[in-house]
């Protein structure tokens, strides 16, 4: 799947003339970048789709893969498995992460869309891991919803502190199904 989109990759994801998307990028509607030399315009991916979420405007079917992209983040080898097998049986693009620095990594290669976070990790727990998502700008559009067997403080702190949603342990599938869809 391309990274960068020409203004006309974009009119027909749109269904609208390339002046049109032009505008957009002239007005500072739709962020892009131009190739040196020749002035085309190119907008990344990323800020495609964000651009059709301020806007309201449905993700192309062709783009929808990108959209579920899932790093989850569990020390428990075999929680982490259990969450990825659940969302690959929903056609979830899945990978694994056993701590916060292997998360960060993953974060920049892996580019997800939609992050599940135990709390409980040695090292860079949880929080510390919301905290430094949430701290980048780059990361603001992503979903962060948390998996854990903490209490309900504890998930409620999760919320104050930046996560979009909380499950706690033992999960529901269909439930981690349904936020996870929710996101995506």
């Amino acid at each position: 799947m391309k990274k960068n989109l020409t203004t006309g990759d974009i009119a027909n994801y749109c269904d609208v003339h390339v002046r049109t998307v032009i505008r957009w990028i002239e007005r500072g509607k739709l962020k892009a970048y131009q190739l040196p030399g020749r002035g085309d315009n190119r907008v990344r991916l990323d800020d495609f789709l964000a651009f059709l979420e301020v806007h309201g405007m449905p993700v192309p079917e062709a783009l929808q893969s990108a959209n579920r992209r899932v790093l989850i983040i569990d020390d428990d080898e075999y929680a982490a498995k259990a969450i990825q097998r659940v969302l690959r049986h929903a056609a979830f693009d899945t990978l694994v992460a056993t701590s916060g620095f292997e998360a960060g990594t993953l974060l920049s290669e892996f580019k997800p869309t939609i992050m599940t976070l135990d709390l409980q990790m040695p090292g860079m727990n949880g929080f510390d891991v919301l905290k430094f998502v949430r701290d980048l700008g780059n990361l603001q559009r992503l979903k962060i919803v948390v998996v854990s067997a903490l209490s309900r403080s504890a998930l409620d702190k999760a919320l104050a502190s930046g996560a979009d949603a909380v499950l706690q342990k033992p999960l529901d599938d269909e439930k981690l199904i349904e936020i996870v869809s929710s996101f995506a």
